[in-house]
């Protein structure tokens, strides 16, 4: 039982470290929240966080078979390269930036009918996150080597259970945090399209630079 407990534990400060710094699955949630409101939010994060324990259980079922395969990893490394290139052509060039109707704020923003259906948002991005799949399969492999039995069906269960409650947390964190200063500085809704971009753009010159060492 103490097993348990100590991987539900490692599940969620693993979440909470990977989810901590603003990347694309937090700061699509502040913005969906800023522009379809809270009943929109729920929806993305609902499948974004489906994708997030899949992703978990899968990544230790990968480190099962291949333990720490840098050459798997490479592999994911490039295709993330691609999408997160692609990601900030879209975000700089062609997503459009938020408008807000009135010096209030967000007042209206629960009338605000979404464009795309939040939930299968939330299933695409988390999709398309793949770096988190690296990060589980190292994480497991180390986990492994202290003698946890973390490549038992039920403890894998749990431990990916713990990283859906990590980031449920840090996702409303951001969401109510951002909100907060949203409300009193516009920039960050007016320019969160830039902030998006700019973070993809980091983790594309980030990647790159670990493929090419």
């Amino acid at each position: 039982m103490d097993y348990f407990f100590i991987l539900l534990l490692y599940g969620f400060l693993a979440a909470v470290i990977g989810v901590s710094l603003p990347g694309l699955l937090n700061m699509t949630a502040v913005k969906i929240a800023h522009t379809q409101g809270q009943k929109a939010v729920v929806s993305y994060l609902s499948g974004a966080l489906i994708v997030i324990f899949l992703q978990a259980y899968i990544a230790i079922f990968f480190a099962k078979l291949i333990e720490s395969s840098d050459f798997i990893t490479e592999i994911l490394h490039e295709i993330g390269l691609v999408i997160f290139l692609l990601l900030t052509i879209f975000f700089f060039f062609f997503a459009k930036p938020m408008r807000i109707g009135n010096e209030e704020g967000f007042s209206s923003l629960d009338e605000v009918k979404p464009k795309k259906h939040p939930f299968l948002y939330g299933l695409f991005l988390a999709l398309i996150n793949v770096f988190s799949i690296p990060y589980y399969v190292f994480l497991s492999v180390t986990l492994a080597t202290y003698d946890l039995p973390i490549f038992e069906w039920m403890y894998t269960l749990i431990f990916s259970i713990g990283v859906v409650l990590g980031s449920l947390l840090l996702f409303c964190i951001y969401v109510k945090v951002f909100k907060k200063v949203a409300q009193k500085n516009n920039f960050i809704t007016l320019n969160i399209n830039k902030i998006i971009g700019t973070i993809t753009g980091i983790i594309s010159i980030i990647t790159l630079f670990k493929l090419l060492k």
